[in-house]
């Protein structure tokens, strides 16, 4: 078994939800950090989901979250952690277009 630290990195997201990490078929994945950055200047509020795809199910991780011009805020991270499956993925969207920048640390395990 493989372990790998990976980062996702995806700028500009707007008001159509962003696919910002998937993992990939035949590994699993532990979700250590989900940072959303507001790049413009205006308050944008932020919707994270994760998609369950052995489940057929999408839920949120946080819903309409505001986050204030030039700062961030960490969804998952610290002690939380969040565990994906092989196709499940992350996704973002923001209230104001080309509006948020989001890193995704992961590790992979293959």
């Amino acid at each position: 078994m493989a372990n790998t630290f990976k980062n996702s990195i995806t700028g500009s997201i707007g008001t159509t939800g962003v696919k910002v990490y998937e993992t990939p078929a035949g590994s699993s994945t532990t979700v250590i950090g989900v940072n959303v950055a507001n790049v413009n200047s205006n308050n944008i509020s932020v919707s994270v989901m994760m998609r369950d795809a052995s489940g057929n199910k999408t839920v949120y991780v946080v819903k309409d979250a505001l986050i204030m011009p030039g700062s961030s805020t960490v969804l998952v991270g610290g002690e939380q952690k969040v565990v994906l499956e092989a196709t499940d993925f992350i996704s973002v969207t923001s209230s104001l277009a080309n509006s948020a920048d989001v890193i995704v640390s992961v590790l992979e395990i293959t």
